[in-house]
């Protein structure tokens, strides 16, 4: 008991909330259970289950004593924790069968009780006060894991650079776990690139948990390398495809999928959309002390795939084939892949806007930035800062590199921003004593060093033409967002002048078919949230109809399964 307790004492320290993230079942609640797994015995020192290969679900120890320790690519191997009966073994990448992010080796003999991941959500389902137990510790297993940068590629790069940048915002947007190494400062990094000599454009180097290097990876190849994107079952027909993993995307998908359709989610770099790069939504209603966006819609990720939604990211798709020569849509995918569904819901949101900015493009990812998370903000830290935009995102953004930077310089075309801003992100505006409001101001140029980073904005006075600089390295724009709807080309579905898609309309092949207000010119075809004319651009907005989709969803599915008199 001794030893026990020892070993429970440094795990406490390393988990601060360790009840929750490792509780022990009783014997009560095994027996609850058994009936979703089947028993698996292991010798000593035999895997469970192996960093960067398929999890088989979660384990629950029957009997003996395993050891948990995380790998990384660079070979090395350290000690995280020992589980013993009646604890289990998964975290939240066994709802979806994805790869493990740690090894499970057996410390003598073992029995367990083996659930694999679609019987381990038909448990967090049909056992509603187990099932929470176990959800809330596999979400603080990942937490941890992130935290730690378990199981995750290894970056070797400046923390400055454009290319670690990009990389670590698409790793943690997608709540993946992941280390970076300066090369200058650590000396097996260093080891490294002597071995593979990389030229400046190989940076990053990425090192994946099975040693494989990657240089200076695009999201979509770190992803394969990563296990993130599955091969497509080209056999399977989903009820619903979502095109997109936003507010209304998620949510589509959450109440699709409670409500037993089967539902496919592809998004082309991140769950959360715009709304996930929010520093704090502190008007979404139940959330008195605000929110972020990665957290709320990391929330409904986790919620999505805990009711079987079959999420793909990064995935793109290029067009959506409407022909539906077997009664289903085509949705053609950036590999060549066709994906298909009975219906489709056109989610797919908005990009970021890019304003006529002098030599903008040179700067992207070198300075000039269309989102403020903490990767960013890191990179101002006490330094000056060049805002522009007047809406809520703007204005979220504003408040939250207030507390990093030294001085925000908030460009605003208009006068004011009562039309445009919500009076709760007005006041906090005004209140910060480092946040300059530049009014009736537009930048116009970009100027950058030797090494091709931002050095200095040039901005101009829309009412006396005077043109100023600001020696800055970073710029932020926040200046509104054009509708992603481009792979909807040919397939009939009308757009307005804007490219946001229309809804609403009569079924001009049915007079006897009543349109649902979502549905767009094309029957089975639907969209919601800001791609869709019309829509209120807010996250409680999207979400609502994301949810109210899903009637309109079954009225059509159950529709087309009526024989035809």
């Amino acid at each position: 008991m001794a030893d026990e307790a020892e070993k429970q004492a440094p795990a406490e320290i390393a988990f601060p909330r360790y009840e929750q993230t490792f509780p022990t079942l009783t014997a009560d609640e095994i027996a609850r259970i058994r009936r979703f797994g089947e028993v698996r015995n292991f010798n000593d020192g035999e895997a469970l289950f192996e960093t960067g290969k398929v999890g088989p679900g979660m384990f629950v120890l029957l009997s003996g004593h395993v050891e948990i320790t995380r790998r990384d690519g660079l070979g090395r191997v350290t000690p995280v924790i020992e589980h013993g009966p009646g604890q289990f073994l998964a975290e939240l990448g066994q709802l979806s069968g994805r790869n493990a992010l740690v090894d499970c080796n057996a410390d003598g003999e073992v029995e367990t009780l083996l659930i694999p991941p679609e019987r381990l959500r038909a448990l967090l389902i049909a056992e509603a006060d187990l099932g929470e137990r176990i959800m809330r510790a596999l979400i603080l297993r990942r937490v941890s894991l992130i935290r730690g940068g378990a199981g995750g590629p290894v970056l070797i790069g400046q923390s400055n650079s454009a290319g670690v940048v990009r990389l670590q915002g698409f790793l943690t947007r997608n709540g993946y776990p992941h280390q970076l190494l300066d090369p200058v400062a650590d000396g097996e990094a260093a080891a490294l690139i002597a071995r593979h000599s990389p030229v400046e454009s190989d940076f990053p180097l990425v090192v994946t948990t099975d040693g494989t290097v990657l240089r200076n990876p695009r999201e979509s190849e770190l992803a394969r390398a990563m296990g993130m994107v599955r091969a497509l079952q080209k056999d399977k027909v989903y009820d619903v495809a979502v095109v997109g993993s936003g507010p209304a995307g998620l949510s589509t998908a959450v109440y699709a999928a409670s409500e037993g359709l089967s539902v496919a989610v592809c998004d082309t770099r991140s769950f959360g959309g715009q709304a996930g790069a929010s520093a704090r939504i502190e008007n979404y209603l139940g959330f008195p002390t605000g929110i972020s966006g990665h957290a709320l819609t990391a929330r409904a990720f986790n919620q999505a795939q805990k009711f079987g939604a079959e999420i793909m990211i990064p995935v793109e798709v290029h067009a959506l084939d409407c022909s539906r020569p077997d009664g289903s849509f085509g949705l053609k995918l950036e590999n060549g892949d066709v994906l298909r569904a009975r219906s489709v819901v056109v989610a797919s949101g908005a990009r970021y806007r890019r304003p006529e900015i002098e030599n903008l493009s040179d700067f992207e990812g070198r300075g000039v930035w269309y989102w403020a998370s903490p990767i960013e903000a890191r990179l101002c830290a006490q330094q000056e800062v060049v805002l522009v935009g007047g809406g809520n995102s703007a204005g979220q953004a504003a408040v939250f590199l207030s507390g990093h930077a030294r001085k925000v310089h908030m460009v605003i075309r208009g006068g004011g921003l009562g039309a445009s801003m919500s009076r709760y992100l007005i006041e906090r505006i005004e209140a910060a004593p480092n946040i300059e409001l530049m009014f009736n101001a537009e930048v116009t140029g970009l100027q950058g060093g030797q090494d091709g980073s931002l050095t200095r904005v040039r901005w101009r006075s829309r009412l006396s033409g005077e043109d100023s600089l600001l020696d800055v390295r970073n710029l932020f724009l926040f200046v509104g967002a054009d509708p992603a709807t481009g792979w909807l080309e040919g397939c009939g579905v009308v757009v307005d002048r804007a490219g946001f898609v229309v809804t609403g309309a009569p079924d001009k092949n049915s007079e006897a078919r009543i349109a649902s207000p979502l549905e767009t010119s094309v029957p089975g075809v639907f969209a919601v949230g800001d791609v869709r004319s019309g829509s209120v651009k807010r996250v409680g907005g999207a979400i609502g109809e994301g949810a109210q989709v899903v009637a309109a969803l079954h009225g059509y599915l159950g529709d087309t399964a009526k024989p035809a008199l």
